[in-house]
């Protein structure tokens, strides 16, 4: 525990020349005390310890309310004293408040009168006699707090006594999302990078453990974090228990920043309810916040979140507006933001300024697009094609082999769709291709045709496949290779 000393707020009553010994009361003393762990005492200088000893078996208490962090508890008692050896303090009651940079919080405690009609709070404290309590109120913002007590009390009327205690507040951590990458329509990959910043800021801290992190998902979402896990883990619970970790594996398992360290992370956001996975996840949607428990040197336990993780663009277009070449449409999430932005456009009742519905009034996207081909052998890829405008089409889509390289489409080029209903109507299609030579090749070259208006809407590259070579023809290579 540690006292400050208080700034008064309010000065004493001026004397009454009036004075009824009967109604007199002693004046109270207060005290406050912050309630944290003890440190670690560093040798001075003269003391009887080696000069290579950094720290001493002593604890000391700090004389202050000391270094204190988001996410940690701040917890206080609050003693007041009747110093008097003849007269009682009456009337007793006293409010606590903590003042943070943006509102003023009411902290609870058995000494104020309001939280009783009856006024069953107000105390008499005998001379020498003292009543105490305790608060306690997790602090979520930076910046400086100001805690104000303010004791009442009867002594020839009504008195009161006010102090304030002011003490500031950091970030033991740094949590700042990396990266956010979509992973289709309905998943994205969100990297949290966390470091320790407590020097930075001109405060002396030491190592903080992380405790556990996790990722608290938007309404609809899920999230889960993706670990590289031993092969010696399993799901039998009574294997589990006979593989116990030792003390020192489970310290090895735990992050441990430094002053200047830091830690990534990687979750797994997913459209978890059926109304999020039909939807998708657009741009500019709320992802969710990540959560950090973790424990300073004397292991002082605090709870932090990060700001709010938002979904990114697709990176169909480049800062300048043009189309980015290197864009493909397969696992980018495209069709959830033409469609959030037609939605969009349209409770606006008003005309985008090249919004990307207006760009792409009707995508083509495939549906689980084969990683890899054999050559010379055809397979069948399904499009789900949907008209994001706000009228009805007369669709024709067509696979252009002046546009294809390495991929091309083996049969029918072009397949006509006919009425496509607006907003959001869809249907699918299915096309064969084949790979005629082996590597590495980007599908494009289609086209949807509105045939009504003669309007073509030119689709980003679909999706990347591998074509490889047949495994006899491999395996006859591989054998001119070692005979040579």
């Amino acid at each position: 525990m540690s006292t400050v000393p208080p700034i008064t707020g309010a000065a004493p009553a001026a004397a009454n020349p009036l004075r009824d010994d009967a109604a007199m009361g002693a004046v109270p003393t207060l005290k406050v005390m912050r309630l944290q762990a003890g440190i670690l005492g560093s040798p001075t200088a003269g003391a009887l310890l080696s000069s290579n000893q950094l720290l001493s078996s002593n604890l000391l208490l700090p004389d202050s309310f000391g270094v204190i962090h988001v996410g940690e508890t701040f917890s206080a008692y609050l003693g007041v004293l009747n110093a008097s050896n003849d007269l009682s303090v009456r009337g007793l009651s006293m409010v606590a408040q903590l003042q943070t940079p943006s509102r003023r919080i009411l902290l609870p405690t058995a000494l104020d009168a309001r939280n009783n009609n009856n006024n069953s709070s107000l105390r008499e404290v005998a001379p020498g006699e003292g009543v105490d309590a305790l608060i306690s109120r997790r602090l979520e913002e930076v910046g400086q707090h100001i805690l104000r007590v303010e004791v009442s009390y009867n002594s020839n009327g009504a008195k009161t006594l006010r102090k304030f205690y002011r003490f500031n507040v950091t970030d033991p951590l740094q949590i700042t999302t990396e990266s956010v990458t979509r992973s289709g329509d309905a998943t994205c990959l969100v990297s949290i990078n966390i470091e320790n910043v407590m020097e930075k800021q001109g405060v002396t801290g030491g190592a903080v453990a992380i405790s556990s992190i996790g990722f608290d998902a938007a309404d609809g979402l899920s999230a889960k974090q993706i670990n590289v896990e031993d092969e010696s883990d399993t799901d039998d619970p009574v294997q589990n228990i006979t593989q116990r970790q030792s003390a020192l594996e489970l310290y090895d398992k735990t992050v441990i920043l430094q002053s200047g360290d830091s830690y990534q992370y990687l979750f797994s956001v997913n459209a978890e309810s059926e109304a999020a996975a039909l939807r998708g996840i657009a741009c500019g949607d709320e992802l969710g916040k990540a959560c950090v428990v973790f424990q300073k040197t004397m292991g002082e336990l605090g709870k932090i979140y990060s700001s709010p993780v938002m979904c990114p663009p697709t990176a169909f277009l480049k800062e300048d507006g043009s189309q980015n070449s290197k864009f493909v449409v397969n696992g980018s999430g495209l069709s959830v933001d033409v469609a959030a932005a037609s939605a969009q456009r349209s409770s606006s009742s008003g005309k985008g300024n090249g919004s990307l519905d207006e760009l792409l009034p009707v995508t083509v996207e495939p549906i689980d697009p084969p990683s890899t081909m054999r050559l010379s052998a055809p397979e069948n890829i399904s499009l789900l094609v949907v008209n994001h405008s706000s009228q009805a089409m007369n669709l024709q889509i067509q696979m252009r082999l002046s546009r294809m390289s390495g991929v091309v489409v083996c049969g029918p080029s072009f397949i006509t769709l006919g009425s496509v209903p607006p907003s959001g109507g869809s249907c699918t299609v299915d096309f064969r291709l084949v790979a005629l030579v082996a590597g590495l090749f980007s599908v494009s070259g289609c086209f949807v045709v509105d045939l009504t208006t003669g309007m073509e809407v030119e689709q980003p590259v679909l999706f990347d496949v591998f074509a490889k070579l047949p495994a006899d023809v491999s395996e006859e290579e591989e054998k001119k290779e070692n005979f040579l």
